[in-house]
């Protein structure tokens, strides 16, 4: 049995979905999944409600200077199952990406991520976090009161990585972690938070779950890309 997020015990039995045998001598290291390799069932994602998912960050043994720094709301529970980001088959946040340019190809980590896309993260200089580092099947499931001690996490964060640009995946969790309800996509205005470094530019962009009908890969990707324009030398 393979023991992770949070203790849960996962067969590491290897069904169709599983990515191959190749795949598997890559899979990460520093982040291991809780799945071991293989997608999870339906039947095992209630399990991962409530557990958390490790950021992509630097860290003692891997340190590495920040560019861009992307905060997702909250894991979903396929996401907190393999203990990668964005990893819901039907998100558009790697494929988006891809289309912008900024991670090509696209990462596959619906079964988890493997070391030489942990590395493309680090060389690129993204991290990764939530506000809310709490699994739930759906983004509304979370009170208010934990997305405004998300967002005070990230500026104390914003403050220590000093990044080009922050980058919030989704404008109506952005609008009530920061109270400032009428925020629209785009650049933000940051003299409004208290110990934001001058530096940093901090950017909204639509939420990339399927569920978000209004955006498409096409869309994301040019938001995407005016974000990543504050990363270019």
């Amino acid at each position: 049995m393979i023991t992770g997020a949070g203790s849960l015990s996962i067969s590491p039995v290897f069904p169709v979905s599983y990515r191959g045998v190749a795949d598997w001598a890559d899979m990460s290291t520093r982040f291991p999944s809780p799945c071991a390799g293989r997608r999870p069932t339906r039947r095992e994602l209630p399990a991962f409600r409530g557990k958390t998912v490790d950021d992509r960050l630097p860290t003692a043994d891997t340190p590495y200077p920040v560019r861009m720094l992307i905060v997702g709301v909250n894991p979903g529970l396929w996401t907190a199952a393999v203990n990668a980001p964005f990893a819901y088959p039907g998100n558009r946040f790697w494929p988006s990406l891809d289309r912008a340019g900024i991670i090509t190809p696209a990462i596959d980590c619906t079964a988890g991520m493997s070391d030489t896309d942990e590395q493309r993260l680090v060389d690129l200089g993204i991290g990764i976090t939530n506000l809310v580092n709490r699994a739930t099947a759906r983004a509304d499931e979370l009170l208010p009161a934990e997305l405004i001690q998300g967002w005070h996490e990230v500026v104390r964060l914003t403050g220590i990585l000093k990044p080009n640009v922050v980058t919030v995946a989704g404008i109506t969790a952005y609008r009530v972690a920061t109270q400032q309800r009428k925020a629209q996509l785009g650049t933000q205005e940051t003299s409004i938070f208290p110990g934001w470094p001058v530096d940093t530019a901090l950017v909204v962009v639509p939420q990339p779950s399927g569920l978000n009908a209004h955006a498409t890969i096409d869309s994301l990707a040019a938001q995407w890309q005016a974000a990543w324009e504050y990363c270019r030398d």
